[in-house]
């Protein structure tokens, strides 16, 4: 218990990362054994006002409870912390239906951030808000691809009147819906394309992606036209 004390200093919802509802009788032992000094500090540390986190920060300790056994251990022992994050991929619009994450993709700066459609093994993301962002590259080469100013689809009628879905391992995150709620061109204070999810959900790791734009129409879409989506959130990193 005393090595749990330590490893969470850096989280505000202590409490709710160590389940201390389930394990009041061990920490009163661990704190007796304590000297007076020792004592003080560490009911300080667990009881003192801290600042509240913000923020995805501050959904994700909501759902510390939710995190598995492995991936909780590893908080509490110090191996793994919260990092803010932003899952990306483009793809090109090719189809009626975009797939922006698949099991053949592999990792690549610009292109997008995570192989196979997966988070990678001890990496957690919840997922807070969602870009979604269309370009047209000058042609279809790597450079141009990501050199690619990316911005806002009122500039692309018929992705705006289509929908998007997320899902992870089946679970549904967003169902499909419009991909008008990612029209925020007279938004003042939102950044281009954002959603803010009103429900927060996890993506836990090695877990499959799923990513879908369903377009009921391409006219008078560009050939080369790309999309971008990012899933914004707080995740699990060493």
């Amino acid at each position: 218990m005393l090595d749990m004390l330590e490893g969470v200093e850096e989280y505000n919802n202590a409490g709710a990362l160590l389940g201390l509802n389930a394990v009041n009788e061990e920490l009163l032992g661990a704190l007796r054994k304590m000297n007076p000094i020792q004592q003080a500090r560490t009911i300080h540390k667990l009881a003192s006002g801290a600042p509240a986190s913000k923020g995805s920060r501050a959904e994700m300790e909501k759902h510390f409870h939710e995190l598995p056994k492995h991936i909780k251990d590893a908080l509490v022992k110090g191996e793994l912390r919260l990092a803010d994050t932003i899952i990306y991929s483009l793809k090109a619009v090719n189809s009626k239906t975009i797939k922006m994450f698949e099991t053949q993709d592999v990792k690549e700066v610009g292109l997008r951030n995570i192989s196979n459609a997966k988070l990678p093994k001890n990496q957690v993301l919840l997922v807070s808000g969602i870009f979604l962002l269309a370009g047209v590259p000058a042609d279809a080469t790597v450079d141009k691809v990501i050199g690619t100013k990316y911005a806002q689809l009122e500039d692309f009628p018929s992705i705006a009147n289509g929908e998007f879905s997320l899902k992870a391992n089946k679970k549904v995150i967003m169902p499909e819906s419009s991909i008008a709620m990612f029209k925020t061109l007279n938004m003042h204070g939102i950044p281009v394309g954002y959603y803010k999810l009103a429900n927060p959900r996890l993506i836990h790791d090695d877990i499959l992606i799923e990513a879908t734009i369903d377009l009921g129409s391409m006219e008078g879409l560009d050939p080369k036209t790309y999309m971008y989506v990012g899933l914004h959130g707080t995740i699990t990193t060493p």
